[in-house]
């Protein structure tokens, strides 16, 4: 149900399940509203608790400021994409960006999950900013979630995947309230980026999340390998050892937010009582057996998950390319890159494959390779050889700022935001208007009919078509197949065994 606000700008009151919230009109017409509850604060009782339903509420709720963000501190000092950490308890809400509320509408709806690594991030990113989706005619959703040890970690006396739990609940309250801002809950699409790409993938092999959503968009996907229960209680084993904290809800629950993330720095040192655990995305979806039946690339590569729902997915050609190995007195490349899944043989054909790298680049362009591109890749295979809807892409299009095409760089493309915030610093002042136009559109058409459009064919086994997102777009057929030969083809460990 959609209402004239107070102030006769119809449209800007809505009424929701759980209660009316006010949002504002833009200057082109679009409507947005900001820090919208789908879930109680995640405080006290309910801090590593599954997501529980707002209580209710019947004064418009302002809706006109972003809301508080599970990010306390940035990813790093300096991030590539500008990510305000906002304070307060009410950390699970999210935001609609909407062309009008008129129900009748019927737009296709777009749930963008952030990045991060699954410790950082904000949906509050003026990156996501649903203006040009909304001239399109899609409703945009982004949803912010708990993140490290209170979304992810084992705890013996609270339920895992906490975060998935999180990101499930949103989608409830997308299809239970999305009419009332435009959208259709049967046209619902979700997307996400890095970690949220991850999310992206493993709500496909998620069996309480199929129905909330009609289509899947993985940009850049990143899950963790191994991610067995085996391996989430021995992370919790290791919190305990290193810092002498229980791993439980209830030793946790009281701590404040600096007492957590010191915790959490504690866990990712190095040291030889990590051997067996993820050498990054230490807090990360894992295979619980119940929410998460089986590790996603096995359920993605192996079984029938997510098998009917049309998935366009891919990476940048340079993701942590920039990333140089580790100075003098750190481990050999050749343990470096052993570390990463590679036996000898495959070690020197990979350094003799990205010799135009430079020595210094050829970790980083390994850690690509072992982190988003071959296990990507490995999806899309796998999906085509049972000729289930996909679109594979790889984004080369070389930022000026450092000569690649690195992590994040394809996010304001995607967008349509080229003067957003931060984004010359990235892409530099003129970055390509029409590759912009070119990217974006090719989402809204996926969002829209389930389809990126008629120049980009389906991925399919006989020509694992690739969409080159580059100065001047083309289609090639199979142009990572370097990627395959020295990955996946009888590679020991399976793809990316160290994501």
């Amino acid at each position: 149900m959609s209402t004239p606000g107070t102030n006769g700008t119809s449209g800007t009151l809505v009424a929701t399940g759980r209660g009316p919230v006010r949002g504002e009109r833009r200057a082109d017409g679009s409507l947005r509203f900001l820090g919208i509850p789908y879930a109680r604060p995640p405080v006290g009782d309910l801090r590593f608790a599954a997501p529980v339903p707002p209580e209710r509420w019947t004064e418009p709720l302002d809706a006109t400021a972003y809301g508080p963000t599970a990010q306390r501190r940035p990813f790093a000092e300096i991030t590539t994409i500008p990510e305000p950490s906002v304070p307060g308890a009410g950390i699970l809400n999210l935001n609609v960006f909407t062309p009008g509320t008129e129900p009748a509408a019927a737009r296709p709806v777009l749930v963008w999950i952030h990045g991060g690594g699954y410790v950082a991030g904000s949906a509050a990113s003026p990156w996501y900013d649903g203006a040009a989706f909304n001239r399109d005619g899609v409703v945009l959703v982004s949803v912010g979630y708990r993140l490290g040890i209170e979304g992810f970690l084992h705890l013996e006396d609270a339920p895992d995947n906490r975060g998935v739990r999180d990101w499930i609940a949103a989608l409830e309250w997308v299809r239970d309230n999305i009419a009332a801002f435009g959208g259709d809950p049967a046209k619902v699409t979700v997307a996400g980026q890095s970690a949220g790409g991850g999310a992206v993938q493993t709500l496909l092999a998620v069996p309480a999340a199929q129905g909330l959503f009609r289509g899947a968009l993985s940009v850049s996907g990143a899950v963790p390998r191994p991610d067995g229960p085996e391996v989430a209680r021995a992370a919790s084993r290791l919190l305990t050892a290193r810092t002498g904290v229980p791993a439980t809800a209830a030793a946790l629950r009281d701590l404040g937010d600096d007492e957590i993330l010191a915790l959490q720095d504690r866990m990712n040192e190095p040291g030889p009582d990590r051997e067996g655990l993820p050498p990054m995305l230490s807090f990360a979806p894992f295979a619980d057996g119940e929410l998460i039946p089986l590790p996603v690339l096995d359920a993605l590569t192996t079984g029938g998950a997510g098998a009917e729902v049309p998935l366009m997915l891919g990476f940048t050609e340079h993701e942590f390319t920039m990333f140089p190995a580790p100075g003098p007195g750190g481990p050999p490349l050749p343990v470096l890159l052993g570390g990463l899944g590679l036996d000898p043989e495959r070690t020197d054909a990979l350094m003799a494959a990205y010799a135009e790298c430079g020595p210094e680049r050829i970790f980083g362009q390994a850690l690509t390779d072992a982190t988003f591109r071959a296990p990507n890749l490995a999806v899309a295979d796998a999906r085509a050889a049972r000729e289930r809807p996909t679109w594979l892409y790889e984004f080369a299009w070389r930022s000026p700022a450092a000569d690649l095409a690195f992590h994040c760089v394809d996010l304001p493309f995607a967008f349509d935001l080229l003067d957003a915030e931060g984004v010359a610093a990235v892409a530099g002042d003129l970055p390509p208007r029409a590759l912009a136009d070119a990217v974006h559109r090719a989402w809204v058409a996926f969002v829209t009919d389930q389809d990126p459009g008629a120049d980009w064919p389906r991925y399919t086994e006989a020509g694992r078509a690739t969409m080159i997102w580059d100065s001047e777009p083309r289609v090639a057929p199979d142009p990572v197949h370097r990627v395959r030969e020295l990955w996946l083809d009888g590679a020991p460990g399976g793809p990316g065994r160290q994501g």
